[in-house]
């Protein structure tokens, strides 16, 4: 393993070495079965054993209330986008969204698609550089649900706290910062996620939501489409993405072993704090555009002097072994994703290497 790269890549990312070599030692005959996990029955008892492993170990890093399902749901958190305002929208009901960025805009495209909604927040004409303060999220008290993305990884800004929105549910797309810090489900409802950033391959979104809010769900949506089947069938109602789950019972295995929760937190404050200090003292050479308290640990955003360098900067990089330093196509400039497996070495080794090229550039 000696010739892997750094990658920075926004997803699909880095997964932990370990988790990777035990896969590829049990892929072809897993644990003597004769045969691979991912052409066996889902509902075999090697599979059932995974499956449960791997709820289990997201209910206990995250400490899950009992009044919570964890549910897997294929499509990731694109098809959340539909599922939200297909399962608690309609008869009048409306859902208010808090405008943050890219992901945000999308989750509120689909929502009007389906029904009505309205954006309660929105720092578009500012091109999305902070998040609101809590205090700044007016919601109305017969919403159907406040929805809202935590971190905007083409912006690289991150939500530090949830609004206390009472009695009407707080919906949170945690995509790319899932499991890297704790979570209030005091304030929050329904958190979900893809799974390709911080818990396994892409190919699923994990789901996590209180009881009471499955059960308000529409009744009148395709079976697939329905919380309540996916809770009911616990998310084996069809056959599911088999591969990505039991890599996500390898990774969360790693995370447990790694020291849980609180060593995800470190890791990424550290991580991130490597990359911010070099940025903070290029006396504006480099230059990150968001505001310091919105600034995200898993997806740090910088721009150059120039395009030019820009372009430089990257093909250096990577022949340097630092890969998926390139800025979204939207946005442009440099962006080093760094979730829960990226190794610290990662940031510190390019921390060095912007440190060097700003000195010969």
């Amino acid at each position: 393993m000696t010739n892997r790269i750094f990658n920075f890549s926004a997803g699909p990312c880095t997964l932990p070495v370990s988790a990777l070599e035990k896969a590829q030692k049990d892929f072809v005959d897993y644990q003597g079965a004769g045969m691979s996990l991912i052409e066996m029955s889902h509902r075999d008892k090697p599979y059932d054993a995974v499956h449960r492993d791997a709820i289990n170990n997201v209910k206990e890093i995250l400490n899950v209330p009992e009044d919570f399902e964890v549910m897997f749901i294929q499509g990731g958190a694109t098809l959340q986008f539909a599922m939200i305002a297909m399962n608690f929208l309609g008869n009048g009901k409306v859902g208010e969204y808090v405008n943050t960025g890219a992901w945000a805009k999308k989750a509120i495209s689909d929502g009007k698609k389906v029904g009505e909604i309205r954006v309660i927040w929105t720092d578009e004409e500012n091109n999305f550089m902070r998040m609101p303060k809590p205090e700044e999220i007016k919601f109305s008290s017969d919403a159907a649900f406040v929805h809202m993305c935590g971190n905007e990884t083409i912006g690289g800004i991150e939500f530090n706290d949830y609004p206390d929105t009472g009695d009407v549910p707080l919906i949170v797309d945690m995509s790319s910062h899932i499991m890297s810090r704790p979570i209030d489900f005091n304030k929050i409802d329904m958190v979900y996620g893809g799974a390709q950033k911080n818990l396994g391959p892409a190919g699923m979104a994990i789901v996590i939501m209180r009881k009471s809010l499955i059960e308000k769900g529409n009744d009148n949506v395709p079976a697939y489409l329905s919380y309540k089947i996916h809770a009911k069938n616990e998310s084996l109602y069809n056959t599911p993405p088999v591969f990505t789950i039991y890599m996500m019972k390898l990774t969360t295995d790693w995370v447990k072993e790694t020291g849980g929760l609180k060593a995800m937190q470190e890791l990424a404050m550290a991580r991130s704090n490597a990359l911010y200090d070099v940025i903070d003292n290029s006396d504006g050479w480099y230059r990150c555009p968001v505001e310091k308290e919105s600034r995200s640990r898993m997806n740090v955003v910088w721009r150059l002097p120039s395009e030019d360098l820009e372009k430089k900067f990257i093909a250096e990089a990577l022949a340097a072994g630092f890969s998926g330093l390139k800025g979204h196509r939207s946005v442009g400039g440099c962006r080093a994703s760094m979730y829960n497996a990226m190794p610290t070495q990662g940031a510190t080794k390019l921390a060095e290497f912007m440190i060097e090229f700003k000195k010969n550039n």
